[in-house]
């Protein structure tokens, strides 16, 4: 089998390279990237980074081209992409980034719509339309290929729910709840007390994004077009309430249940936490489903997952309080709750930048075109090294690749599900792809949070503090360009800027 499969990718490559390269059947003799070198940027893994290292020198094999994988810390990623871009040094011919980015990185990005069509072999349709129509794209052009999708959902374990007859969680209220129940528990079966809740919450990291899945479902409630982050009217920051003080609050009680250090914890802390058996509850992307049935997991079989909980309690925007969900504060609402699950990062893509030669630029588009591709994706997204999750339909409708992973069908369905359950939902948040949108959300937001966190600040100072950085940066950089970029993101048309955040959901809920 092996060897068929290895037959079957030197010829799937080798067409899309000619495809791409647009040689002739006389020219297959060579291979299509002799000589061609290029070097490829991300941040540091093991996840994102681990599956590029580990398919550059096999495409170097079937093409020819030498794809040299560079990595920075995370932190790091967005400023370097931009100095090397901005200033024509051009050291990295490709990238894998947020595509939340793109906004700021556009320019900088060739446009792939051309490539797509002459490649027969990315099975493009096979993409989900979210991932393919909305991160892979700006300002109506094809600028990044997802080799990732990203919601944040919630994992539990099963077994321990079971014996403390709990159900997963609904509500941030219930989570809180399971979490205090579970706290304190030998979970691992070692002895020693287990905690309640794993999230990772250390600044520099990811964890900014943590907070807003908590925040989401007390801000949006009409639908994916009101937006969870400004008032689409005015560009004011939505944090001035008590629906997102609620959610700092909220954010911040899970530390109770949670390990001392918590707040200096990446999230391959806290999934290594969760797959050796220490916790009951966790928040991450889709990483830990896989990571749950790997090598040296004790959480086999153990693992359910759901979306990310909800609120039976929503913002009204004209007065900054909470009020009860109803049918017409939150139409989309389950059993009385509204759920937002929150598309964060919206996943890994890779992007060719436009000032690499033209062979180069082709090669680094092969390169991401054959790691996106069914064969290779369907693999990646079933191993939890990768930090790569299901975007594509075959990723949901072919279980095989699940269970030859070791993940049991039910525990695959399960997984799915939760992904699925989030990408369906019609109240799904976007991320903020706006210009400097790293200044936003990794340098202020993450910092206050920190702040927060740590106990320098109240979640009242917090909030209007996140509120005053953001209308700092809006005004520095234009308030109605920010505005028009942020409703674009919406998939709102200029004429939607004139109503308020309020009455503009209220007219989508009709």
């Amino acid at each position: 089998m092996k060897r068929i499969r290895t037959l079957f990718l030197v010829i799937l490559v080798m067409v899309m390279a000619f495809n791409v390269v647009g040689n002739t059947p006389t020219q297959a003799q060579a291979l299509p990237f002799d000589g061609v070198e290029a070097t490829v940027l991300t941040f540091t893994g093991p996840q994102i980074a681990e599956p590029l290292q580990r398919h550059a020198p096999e495409f170097q094999k079937m093409t020819g081209a030498k794809i040299t994988i560079t990595t920075v810390p995370n932190a790091d990623l967005y400023n370097t992409i931009l100095k090397d871009q901005s200033t024509g040094t051009n050291s990295y011919q490709g990238f894998v980034l947020y595509p939340q980015w793109t906004a700021d990185f556009v320019s900088y990005l060739e446009p792939l719509d051309s490539y797509l069509a002459n490649d027969k072999t990315i099975a493009w349709d096979d993409v989900m339309p979210f991932f393919r129509n909305t991160t892979a794209e700006y300002a109506g052009k094809t600028v990044v290929i997802p080799l990732d999708g990203d919601f944040l959902m919630v994992y539990y374990r099963t077994d321990m729910f079971a014996k403390n007859n709990l159900k997963p969680p609904t509500t941030w209220d219930e989570y809180l709840a399971d979490a205090k129940a579970l706290n304190g528990q030998d979970m691992a079966g070692d002895g020693k007390p287990s905690y309640g809740s794993c999230i990772s919450k250390k600044r520099n990291a990811q964890s900014y994004w943590w907070l807003w899945a908590v925040a989401a479902p007390f801000l949006q409630t009409q639908g994916t077009k009101q937006g969870a982050f400004f008032d689409t009217a005015t560009m004011k920051p939505l944090t001035v309430n008590e629906g997102f003080q609620r959610a700092l609050e909220i954010m911040k009680e899970t530390g109770q249940y949670g390990p001392p250090t918590e707040n200096t914890m990446d999230v391959g802390d806290t999934r290594s936490l969760f797959t050796s058996g220490h916790c009951g509850l966790s928040l991450d992307w889709g990483d830990i489903g896989p990571l749950a049935v790997a090598p040296g997991s004790k959480v086999v079989d153990k693992t359910g997952a759901v979306i990310a909980p909800g609120t039976k309690q929503v913002v009204d925007f004209k007065t900054g309080k909470l009020v009860a969900c109803d049918k017409t504060t939150c139409p989309y609402a389950v059993d009385g709750v509204n759920y937002a699950p929150y598309a964060a990062a919206g996943g890994w893509s890779g992007g060719v930048s436009a000032a690499a030669d033209p062979k180069v630029k082709q090669a680094v588009y092969a390169f991401f075109s054959y790691i996106s591709s069914p064969a290779e994706s369907g693999v990646d997204v079933t191993l939890g090294k990768t930090g790569f999750n299901p975007y594509r339909k075959s990723h949901f409708s072919n279980l095989k690749p699940w269970t030859d992973s070791s993940m049991s069908e039910t525990a695959a369905k399960n997984y799915l599900g939760a992904i699925q359950a989030s990408l369906n939902n019609p109240n799904f948040v976007l991320d903020i792809t706006i210009p400097h949108n790293q200044e936003y959300q990794q340098v202020q937001l993450d910092t206050i949070q920190s702040q927060f966190l740590a106990g320098q600040i109240d979640a009242k100072t917090a909030a209007q503090n996140i509120f005053d950085a953001w209308e700092t940066l809006t005004n520095k950089y234009g308030r109605d360009t920010q505005m028009q970029a942020y409703l674009a993101a919406l998939g709102i048309g200029a004429s939607a800027s004139g109503s308020s955040t309020a009455t503009m959901a209220a007219t989508a809920a009709k």
